[in-house]
Formats: C-alpha cells, sequence, structure tokens
C-alpha cells in the first residue's frame, strides 16, 4: 500500500504542471466557446414607425427606413455657428432644455453632466442640447448657463438659433416631442428625452433625461454601439 500511495504521488507531481496548464487551456476555450455561442446585442435603429404616433409628425409615420437627423445651422455658447459637420463620424447624445426652466432641465443638465464626466476622454461621443426657448436663451445666457453647469466646450455644445428650425429638429428628425404646435411665439416643447445618436446620424435609443436608471441604460448602450463600430 505504501509503495503504491508513492507511486502515485510520484506521478502526479511529475506531470503536476501538465495538469494545470490542460486545465487553465480548458476552462479558456470553454469561456471563449460561451461567449462565441451567445446571441450579440445589437441596438436597433429607430425609424419614426417604430416610435410613439403622437410623437411623430403625420408626414413621418410611415416610414420605416432610412430616417437620418436632419442638416442644421445653430449658434453655440462661444458665438460658434454648429452644423452637422461638427458632429461628422462622432456618435452624440441630444436633448433639449431652457435655461430658466425650474422643473426638470436642472435635473437633465446634471444627469447630461454626470455623463460629460463620463465621456470626457473618449473622442468618439460627444453631446448636444438644444435650447426650447432661443428668444431668452442668447449665446450670452447660454455662456453663463455653461459655466455655471461645468459644460466643457470640447465636449458639450449649447445651441440656440431659429426657433422654427430647433422645433422642426424635435418633431421631424429627433422623434421627442408632440408635434402640435409650429413653432411660433406661442408653441413650447418640454421633453425629457435623452436621444442617442450613431455615426450616421441614426436614432439608436431613446431614455428619460430625469431618471438615474435610464442614464444607466444610456452608458451601456453606448458601449455597446461603440463596440459595433469596432467588428
Amino acid at each position: 500500500m505504501y509503495l503504491w500511495e508513492k507511486i502515485m504521488r510520484s506521478f502526479f507531481g511529475k506531470y503536476k504542471l501538465f495538469a494545470i496548464v490542460f486545465s487553465s487551456i480548458s476552462i479558456i476555450i470553454m469561456v471563449l466557446f460561451y461567449k462565441a455561442l451567445q446571441p450579440k446585442t445589437v441596438l436597433p435603429i429607430y425609424q419614426p414607425s417604430m416610435v410613439n404616433p403622437d410623437l411623430v409628425d403625420s408626414t413621418l409615420q410611415h416610414v420605416k427606413k432610412y430616417h437620418t437627423i436632419a442638416d442644421f445651422s445653430l449658434t453655440n455658447q462661444n458665438g460658434k455657428t454648429i452644423t452637422q459637420k461638427d458632429y461628422e463620424g462622432k456618435i452624440y447624445i441630444a436633448d433639449f432644455f431652457f435655461t430658466t426652466c425650474p422643473t426638470i432641465c436642472p435635473i437633465m443638465t446634471k444627469n447630461m453632466a454626470g455623463i460629460q464626466e463620463m465621456i470626457k476622454d473618449d473622442d468618439n461621443v460627444l453631446l448636444l442640447s438644444h435650447s426650447v426657448t432661443p428668444v431668452i436663451d442668447s449665446v450670452a445666457q447660454l455662456k453663463k448657463y455653461a459655466l455655471e453647469k461645468g459644460v466643457n466646450d470640447a465636449k458639450w455644445n449649447l445651441v440656440t438659433g431659429d426657433k422654427k428650425q430647433i422645433y422642426e429638429l424635435a418633431r421631424k428628425s429627433y422623434l421627442a416631442v408632440k408635434t402640435d404646435g409650429d413653432g411660433g411665439p406661442f408653441d413650447m416643447i418640454h421633453t425629457e428625452n435623452f436621444i442617442l445618436v450613431d455615426k450616421e446620424r441614426r436614432i439608436r435609443g431613446f431614455y428619460d433625461g430625469t431618471k438615474s436608471e435610464d442614464i444607466g441604460k444610456l452608458m451601456d448602450d453606448l458601449k455597446i454601439l461603440e463596440a459595433s463600430y469596432d467588428e
């Protein structure tokens, strides 16, 4: 019995390193197979026909493909003209706000500032906030607001400009607000939506900018979207 135990100890001692290496390789192979068999998470590409009809202009409700954010030309907090060219080849997160809003906007701006912090070193992602009261939100007002809220000019544009253009973007491009109104002096939109836009100017997600759980979902979806460009 003693001899047999001695033989076994000698055998396992001799092949211990082999057994450890073999086991490690087996575990790695199993993990790789498991990952390969898992379905890849792909974000939807939102079309007008996929969105609540109340938020889609009647002229677009039938559209099932090829919807993109329209060209635009607005002015940011530094008096610079901002167009779609400034976002070319970038993923971005858009929203609509106004500097004198006492209700949801402060929460949205705080959450957008949190996102700004999380993407500060990510060259692929930018932010874009549109004022829905552009007459009040002059360049000077936006600059004051930007300084108060810690806006990084390199990452985040607060834009003002022609009200009708901004409202048409909200309603016909970002599919973010109800379609009643014409952008006139008594027309007012108020939306908590953050919209995730890909490098091809397509909508990839809608999120409640006042809810921390939605911000978490947005950041998770942002990682998925960025990973899709590395495949």
